[in-house]
Order: structure tokens, then sequence, then C-alpha cells
């Protein structure tokens, strides 16, 4: 059985029926994401759990141990991915999913969300899911091992709605890695909304508005 990672939980109201597992980026931590709560006004009460992603040596950065959901070896992302990683991570956030479940919430009241690599992790694991999700937000972010896509996402999983969004100027995780991740999903049968703005790898007030108005959506459905 995997351990419940250390995580934030945070509600907007009693008793939720609607959670969202956000994932911070390489070198955060959960308390990251925690001021969108003050942010983002949806309709309904939310629980939001901000995990923190363990401790790990990071390539790129000489070694360094940091909090890190997978290793990155280079400044090509795409390349030699660290696949135990990213998979090891999915475990970790099913076994968040599972929790929100042993609470009560219901799988389709259930969004996944991250950015960078919490948003490639949150993309990663949502479509791998035997259970449709209310969706997953993937901000500045990319589809890693995107080769599996066709072998091991599954079918329930293309009704699980994705909203993704990027800076054009995101020196880090190039926009033309997150279109690439975009086509490739849209092809294999995914519901994609797509927002880019002019910015670089962070998030601006324009999409916290478009990421509220895509959360509203989902939830009235």
């Amino acid at each position: 059985m995997t351990a419940i990672l250390s995580h934030i939980t945070m509600d907007t109201g009693k008793n939720p029926q609607h959670s969202i597992i956000w994932l911070h980026g390489l070198g955060a931590d959960g308390q990251d994401f925690v001021p969108i709560v003050e942010e983002i006004h949806l309709p309904v009460a939310m629980r939001y759990i901000f995990p923190h992603a363990p401790h790990r040596p990071v390539t790129i950065n000489g070694g360094f141990v940091m909090r890190a959901w997978y290793d990155i070896a280079s400044d090509d992302i795409g390349a030699r991915q660290d696949a135990e990683g990213v998979r090891v991570s999915q475990t970790q956030i099913e076994a968040l999913i599972a929790q929100e479940v042993a609470r009560g919430i219901k799988p389709d009241n259930i969004f996944l969300a991250g950015f960078s690599q919490g948003g490639a992790v949150a993309l990663h694991t949502a479509i791998r899911q035997n259970i449709k999700l209310a969706g997953v937000l993937v901000l500045s972010a990319y589809l890693p091992l995107a080769d599996k896509l066709n072998s091991e996402a599954t079918r329930i999983a293309q009704q699980t709605p994705i909203f993704m969004a990027h800076g054009l100027n995101d020196p880090i995780v190039p926009c033309t890695m997150g279109i690439a991740s975009r086509d490739a999903l849209l092809v294999a049968g995914y519901t994609v909304a797509w927002q880019d703005y002019p910015m670089q790898h962070t998030v601006n007030e324009q999409e916290l508005h478009d990421i509220q108005h895509w959360l509203s959506q989902q939830i009235k459905k």
C-alpha cells in the first residue's frame, strides 16, 4: 500500500463534495499554490489538497537534493525521461485520489492540477485512470512518456476533460512542448481546452481567471 504524501488541506466551505489535488513544480512545495485558494472563486465548496513532493537528487541541478516529482537529466527535458520516477509519483497521487474517494468524494468530482513537473505528473496520472475524473489542469507542462500514450492510457480516461495553459515565452518548458502534447492528446481522442499567454514560466492573472471559468464549467456539468 502506498503511503500518503504529506500535504496541506484547505476547505472553502463545510462538507465539500469536490476536491482538487494540486501539484507544485520542481524545487517548490505544497505551500507554493496555497494562495490560489483565495484567488479562485467557485460555485461550490472545494477541498484543496497540496501535496509535498518527496526529496530527491536532481541531475540537472548537479545532484542537489530538492523536492521533485521525478528526476530531470538535462535541459532537454523530453530526453532521457525518468520513467520510474514519473510512475512512482503516479502511484502517490493515486493514493491521494483513493483517500478522497474514501472520504466520500465521487471520482468524477475530483480534479487533478499541477504546474510544470506537477502538471506533467497530473496529466500522466489522469489519463491512466480506470475512472473518469472531473478534469485535469496542466499548467506550463507537457505529456511525459508520450510514446506510451496509446498503449497505457485508458478508454474511460478519454472522458476526463483537460485544460492546458502555457506561456508563449517559457524558457523552462518550451511552449512547443505543450503544443505537441496538446496535439497528441487531441489525436488520441481527448477533449483539450488550450490557452497561451505572453509570459514565461509562471502563472498570471488572466490564467487564473481562465482556470476559474473552466473549473466552474466542469462543476456545473
